[in-house]
């Protein structure tokens, strides 16, 4: 029943944004009003679909679709519709550094002093560093090489930025007129400089904060990063009551702000369609391709890490491979369909502890796991991060590209299990490196078909993180594991 509804969905959807929009160019001679109207009827018969089955990630699809058809037949309307999907990453935007503090502060003193779990933490956050830093760089290169976001136009390109050594600019100030010149070796510039180039003691400098309130206003991303991580470890050296105290709060800190972006999400849909309006209405249906590559490449490089990172792990540390994958098959399919973890975790657990990983280690890994080691999420910001910087016409130096993965090495840290909660560090991270965040209005539109991907990736990559676990502590039960 369900693939009937999928394939009906499928055709009309092709009905209404790609096959009659195709027809003309196909040569056959239809008139366009005819096209239009039956375009349109395609359109209402998906919006009774999305009726009959009322899901968010449904209606996101549908407005994408719906967007795709106001912006090509009413281009001038698509145009001003721009404003929905900057309202969605405003909003996005305030959710940024209290959820990274919540669940940064939480994930580090939330955790017992045992000896056990001590040496269980050291030996899950080494291979969540590895495994996500294997996919940062999976992402990277493979963005790089099918270069997903290059092509596409805007009307009205931003001027390339000029970048000026900080040392050689001074600010001449007139205190009777009460003006300010910007002057560059003695000249003044007509304009400020769109960015400053800094050496290398201001980078390292930046990333230490120095004003709690102004590094939430600047969303200076690793200082909120760095702050959280103090704060945890800090929190854990206090007395137990006042340590209950502050850990409570983070944790309900974090809860409203899983709620907060809940209902941000349920704008989502608007978001998505003001987007595709605008980006068809501007840009024209050649940009579909470029969302087409992106989500191609995607897929190809959570394919490319599941072989060339999941598979080796399974063989170096002697876990049944066919087992493995039969065993987490229920709650991967879940964590697709939903494009949530959290959805997929009590079937997790469950199947993780009947494959032979003990519960004291599984109960641990894998809650950890969602906070620290989103392996599809973290690929996927590499990507996604880089398609900004395409799609904006930036040339990002390699040095640049590496430190953009340090910082999302960081930064995905504090990425929750909830749906499209990625977009939350994509739009810190653009802003961080000065990419402009337009792109993203462009990415929202097929968003939720690559956050069913890398949620199951993720999924899985928590699941062999357990067993890993358990066999380096040695009390993974092979038998149980080679049962069924």
């Amino acid at each position: 029943m369900k693939s009937a509804k999928s394939l009906w969905f499928a055709i009309l959807s092709v009905a209404a944004v790609a096959g009659l929009h195709l027809l003309p160019s196909a040569g056959i001679p239809i008139e366009p009003g005819v096209l239009m109207g039956a375009r349109w009827w395609a359109v209402g018969a998906l919006c009774i679909y999305g009726y009959r089955n009322n899901s968010l990630t449904t209606w996101i699809l549908l407005s994408m679709v719906i967007g795709m058809a106001v912006g090509y037949d009413f281009p001038k309307v698509g145009s001003n519709l721009e404003i929905l999907s900057k309202i969605f990453i405003q909003l996005i935007k305030t959710v940024i550094a209290p959820l990274l503090f919540g669940t940064l502060v939480a994930g580090i003193a939330g955790q017992s002093n045992s000896k056990q779990v001590g040496r269980m933490s050291a030996k899950a956050f080494s291979y969540f560093l590895v495994a996500t830093g294997i996919a940062l760089v999976i992402g990277l290169i493979a963005i790089n090489f099918s270069r997903a976001g290059e092509g596409i136009a805007v009307k009205s390109p931003a001027a390339e930025p000029v970048f000026l050594p900080a040392a050689d600019l001074t600010v001449q100030v007139d205190s009777v007129k009460g003006t300010a010149k910007m002057l560059y070796h003695g000249k003044e510039l007509s304009a400020p400089p769109a960015s400053v180039k800094q050496n290398w003691k201001s980078v390292i400098l930046h990333i230490f904060p120095e004003n709690v309130a102004k590094m939430i206003y600047e969303g200076a991303v690793l200082q909120v990063v760095v702050f959280s991580l103090i704060f945890g470890f800090a929190l854990r050296q206090v007395s137990e009551h006042h340590r209950k105290i502050m850990l409570d709060w983070a944790e309900s800190l974090t809860e409203v702000m899983f709620k907060f972006t809940g209902i941000i999400m349920y704008f989502a849909p608007i978001a998505v369609g003001g987007a595709m309006a605008y980006t068809i209405g501007t840009m024209g249906f050649d940009v579909v391709w470029n969302l087409i590559k992106l989500l191609g490449t995607l897929y190809a490089a959570l394919f490319i890490f599941i072989l060339l990172v999941f598979i080796p792990v399974l063989l170096i540390f002697r876990i049944p491979i066919r087992r493995f994958f039969a065993a987490i098959y229920e709650p991967a399919s879940l964590a697709f369909a939903t494009a949530s973890s959290e959805a997929a975790l009590p079937k997790a657990l469950s199947a993780m502890e009947k494959f032979g990983v003990p519960r004291k280690v599984v109960s641990f890994v894998l809650p950890t796991g969602y906070s620290f080691n989103l392996d599809g999420s973290t690929l996927y910001l590499s990507l996604a991060s880089v398609f900004c910087a395409q799609a904006a016409g930036m040339h990002l130096s390699w040095e640049t590209q590496l430190a953009l993965m340090g910082t999302l090495l960081l930064t995905s840290k504090g990425v929750a299990g909830v749906p499209r909660a990625s977009l939350v560090i994509l739009a810190a991270t653009v802003n961080q490196f000065g990419i402009p965040e337009w792109p993203i209005a462009i990415i929202l539109g097929v968003d939720a078909l690559m956050d069913m991907g890398r949620t199951c990736v993720n999924l899985m990559g928590n699941c062999l993180a357990s067993a890993v676990v358990a066999r380096w502590e040695g009390e993974f039960d092979d038998e149980m594991a080679n049962q069924g």
